[in-house]
This record gives C-alpha cells, sequence and structure tokens, in this order.
C-alpha cells in the first residue's frame, strides 16, 4: 500500500530507518533498498552488466514505448543505444541551442503580465515544442495540449501498473484500459505520421529520425516502422517529461527564495542584458547552471530505480543472491545530511566549484549511472540551462497561494500543477536606476 500511495515517504522512511542498505516487501515481493553511494557505484557501475532493469517497470512501460531503449535489455539495448547515440554527441546537441532559445521566447510573448499560469503545463507545452523541433525536425506546437494529456494518460497508466498487485488484462474493456488505448492511439497518429512523411523525403535534415530511417538491420535492410516508433515514442517521452519536471521544481524553488531568485536575474541581466542568449554564452552563467543542478538534487525528476540481480553478486559486505529485486532512489541519496549538509535547503551555491568538489562521488545521480546512465543528459543540461536564462530575462515568477506537492509517477511531477503569477520584466527596464526585481513571494 504504501510503494503505490505513499511512495517518497516509504523510501525516506526505509533509508532512515536501514541506513545504507534496507529491505521492505511490495507484497509477497521482497526488496533490497540501497541509500549508500558507494553500494550504489558498486550496483550500477562495477556491476553495470550483471543486472536488469526490473521486469515491473518494463513490463508496465512496455505498452507505451514498446521494445525501445528504455525496455530493452542486453544486446538489443546496446544495439539501440548505438542507434541513438549519435543524436546526442556534444556537436550536435550544440546546433539544437539557438531553437531551445527560439522556442523559450515564442512561449513567453503569449504570457500577459499579470496573469497566473499552471507553470507545469507551461514547461510541458516548451519542452514538447522543443523535442518535436529539435530530435525530429517536426512542428508539433498545435498539438502540445493533446499530446500532452494522451502522455500524462499513459505515464499515469505505467504508474498504476508498476504498484499493481493484481493486473488486469489491456484486452478488458474497462474504463481505465480504454482511456489509456485511446491516449496511445493519439500518440501513435503523430508519431507515425512524422515517420511516414519522412520516409517521402529526399534531403538532408541530420536529426534523430533520420539516423534511426538510415539505420540498416543484420540483414541490410531497413528497420520496420515499429521499431522506429519505439525509439522515438521513448526519446518523445523522456526527452520532454523529465525537462519540463526539473523546469517546473526550479521555478518553484526560486519563487519561494527571493535571494537566489535575484542573484539569477542579476547575472542573466549583467550576461545578456536584452540579447538572447546562445550557447556560447552559457559558461558566464554559472550561478543559472547551479541552481538547475541544486533543483534536480531536490526534485530528481527520476526519483527511483531499480535492478533485477542475474548472478550471485557482492555489494560492499553484502552477499545478494542472484533474481533478487533491488531499489535505489536519488531522491533518498540527495537528502542524505553526510553527503549534503542542511540537505532540505535549496542552496545552489553548494555546486560551486570549489563545494561541488566535496560532494562524494556517486552521491548526485540525477540522470543515473554506469552502462545504463541517461543517453540524454548532456541535452537535457543544456536545455534546462537555456530556457531558465531565457525565461529569466523576460518574465519573473510569483507563487500563488497552496501548497505545492510531489507526485511520485514514473517520473515525478508536481501533483495538480503549480500555479503563479507572471510578472513582465520588460516593464522594469525603463525604471530610473535601471534596476530590475524579482517578483517576490508574499509572507
Amino acid at each position: 500500500f504504501a510503494f503505490r500511495n505513499q511512495r517518497l515517504d516509504l523510501l525516506l522512511r526505509v533509508g532512515e530507518v536501514c541506513g545504507d542498505i534496507g529491505r521492505f516487501s511490495v507484497g509477497p515481493q521482497p526488496v533490497i533498498f540501497l541509500n549508500s553511494a558507494e553500494l550504489i557505484h558498486e550496483l550500477l557501475v562495477t556491476h553495470g552488466y550483471d543486472v536488469m532493469k526490473l521486469p515491473e517497470f518494463s513490463d508496465s512501460a512496455r505498452p507505451v514505448l514498446g521494445a525501445g531503449l528504455l525496455t530493452s535489455e542486453g544486446e538489443a539495448h546496446r544495439a539501440a543505444r548505438k542507434l541513438v547515440a549519435p543524436a546526442f554527441a556534444p556537436r550536435t546537441i550544440a546546433n539544437y541551442a539557438a531553437t531551445m532559445v527560439s522556442y523559450a521566447e515564442r512561449l513567453q510573448r503569449e504570457w500577459s503580465d499579470g496573469a497566473i499560469l499552471d507553470i507545469h503545463h507551461e514547461m510541458s507545452r516548451l519542452t514538447l515544442w522543443i523535442v518535436g523541433k529539435t530530435l525530429f525536425d517536426a512542428e508539433v506546437l498545435d498539438e502540445a495540449d493533446d499530446l500532452g494529456e494522451a502522455l500524462t494518460t499513459a505515464i499515469a497508466h505505467v504508474n498504476g501498473s508498476i504498484g499493481a498487485l493484481v493486473h488486469l488484462p489491456q484486452s478488458w474493456p474497462t474504463p481505465h484500459n480504454r482511456q489509456f488505448r485511446a491516449a496511445i492511439a493519439r500518440l501513435d497518429a503523430t508519431i507515425l505520421r512524422i515517420i511516414a512523411e519522412r520516409r517521402q523525403e529526399a534531403h538532408h535534415r541530420g536529426d534523430m529520425l533520420e539516423s534511426l530511417l538510415a539505420a540498416r538491420d543484420e540483414d541490410g535492410g531497413q528497420l520496420p516502422d515499429e521499431q522506429i516508433r519505439d525509439e522515438v515514442m521513448t526519446l518523445f517521452l523522456a526527452g520532454h517529461e523529465t525537462t519540463a519536471n526539473a523546469l517546473s521544481w526550479a521555478w518553484h524553488l526560486l519563487s519561494t527564495h527571493p535571494v537566489p531568485y535575484q542573484r539569477l536575474l542579476d547575472e542573466v541581466d549583467a550576461v545578456l542584458g536584452h540579447r538572447s542568449p546562445t550557447l556560447d554564452d552559457l559558461p558566464r552563467l554559472p550561478y543559472a547552471l547551479q541552481i538547475c543542478k541544486e533543483s534536480l538534487r531536490l526534485y530528481p525528476p527520476a526519483y527511483f530505480t531499480g535492478r533485477k540481480v542475474l548472478v550471485d553478486l557482492t555489494l560492499g559486505d553484502y552477499a545478494i543472491p542472484r533474481d533478487t529485486l533491488i531499489m535505489l532512489s536519488p531522491y533518498t541519496l540527495h537528502r542524505r545530511a553526510d553527503y549534503f549538509a542542511d540537505p532540505l535547503r535549496f542552496l545552489p551555491e553548494r555546486f560551486a566549484p570549489e563545494q561541488a568538489e566535496r560532494i562524494p562521488r556517486h552521491a548526485y545521480l540525477p540522470f543515473g549511472s554506469g552502462p545504463r546512465v541517461c543517453i540524454g543528459n548532456h541535452f537535457a543540461m543544456m536545455e534546462m540551462h537555456l530556457l531558465l536564462v531565457t525565461l529569466a530575462q523576460h518574465a519573473a515568477f510569483a507563487a500563488t497561494a497552496g501548497t505545492v506537492i510531489a507526485e511520485p509517477l514514473v517520473t515525478l511531477r508536481p501533483k495538480g500543477g503549480i500555479a503563479m503569477t507572471v510578472r513582465r520584466r520588460a516593464a522594469h527596464a525603463d525604471m530610473p536606476d535601471g534596476s530590475v526585481a524579482p517578483a517576490r513571494q508574499a509572507v
């Protein structure tokens, strides 16, 4: 019951009671829980090829993602990773920077001064536009809301399936199953349309979809649309969901911490003035990057993961038998006081270079580690950094009344969104002293 309905509380409680390693049960299934940087490093890196992702996750996600990068194992996973790797090479993602900035500027022009926005909805729209354009060179602006709703339905289905003790067949015509099938059909309609349109083209685009369409199987034939669909769906979901959540939590934290917020705005104004940011500006915006990293520490979108042990192995002083299920949670790991002083405090300065060096290795894992480390981690960090500073140029957000609750679905979302009042920063640019004040939360 706790794993299904109070997951974060359960993981925090196991970490607090048991320390580095503990045990709990999901129904009849025992689970080993790791909450130690050293033990997690051994599991994910040293024994990275001696384990597989939790079958419960893969089985639950497969109706959505098919046999894509997140659900495949062994040689199939290595082949899929090799297939999509060119799209995330540093030179390739550098070409996406201008598109990210352009879409962020386009979004903020829709906001009127004093409007109340659901910032999570807005960040989801933005990252959906970006993933559609940068990875597949496709415009999805007009479909963003429909696709966002379909993705939310799909994610809720996967989450419910992971925590369920009894799994009803997908073919049963329950209201939930009908809603889920409609959501997948909506997503497939867009993705399969994009694939079909691109197969008819002859000119070079140089994006991820092009590399998939050009790939060949062992017999030299084209990859079937179904396989391409699975990889596209995986990146479509993962490429927008996690960054949208990360940005939403960053704005929430900034809106409730006026001092770091003011420092961000001061840095943005000093470095950029009124011109649009570029990739070359990012090294001169270090505090913005520290905000990104600290937000990911407190609210990592991929807040838990797990592995099934394929062989008998030893982690530290513990013998772990074959077929054992192991879980770990960056959310709990990032809250250990011996790794991060005053761990519940929002303190971007802890990621300043001189302080970041003191963080134990593998105590900070927003993107995982080992053979299954997030392949889009550099893409995601560049996107979050650029979008944060671009939007900070034009708007400031103030939290409205009400509590924001973390909802641990497949990713860590803000439950019900985050309502914020937006203020146009352009209105402050003509102040006599030239100063710009951030929106501050009323106390």
